[in-house]
């Protein structure tokens, strides 16, 4: 049986039932990269972060609020990531080409707006968690020290 999927009218309509599963699956909060990182936090003892902190300008995935640090874990795709060289999608170009560009403008600015509170921003790729999150750890515990 063919399931419907609600449209919101923000993106075109697939063209594969696959397709629209797969973009429906995708979330915004606590992706399984969030949760690598944030275990590895809490491993080297640099626990009593904030998530999605609204306070703060863009809502980083974690926010460290008495120490400026605010970290973005992005994910590859939908942000583009400068070290994957991913493909774009092969239907409906133009769309994606403007709603990538949009997102990456978007990151920019969220980025900039906090720096210029006095906010110190990392932003870890998906695939830098996957490859080695202790790094990834290593840096935030480097900042906490300061």
């Amino acid at each position: 049986m063919k399931k419907e999927y609600i449209r919101d009218g923000r993106a075109p309509i697939p063209k594969s039932d696959v397709t629209s599963r797969v973009m429906s699956a995708n979330v915004g909060k606590n992706t399984k990269p969030e949760l690598i990182l944030r275990k590895a936090l809490r491993d080297i003892s640099i626990p009593g972060y904030r998530l999605h902190w609204k306070k703060a300008v863009g809502h980083p995935d974690i926010a460290y609020p008495g120490k400026k640090i605010a970290i973005f874990v992005n994910g590859c795709y939908w942000h583009r990531c400068p070290f994957c060289d991913l493909p774009l999608p092969k239907s409906n170009i133009e769309f994606w080409t403007n709603k990538f560009k949009k997102n990456i403008e978007r990151d920019a600015e969220k980025k900039r707006k906090l720096e210029e509170d006095g906010w110190k921003v990392l932003v870890f790729w998906e695939c830098q968690i996957k490859e080695n999150v202790q790094n990834c750890a290593k840096k935030v515990k480097e900042l906490w020290d300061k």
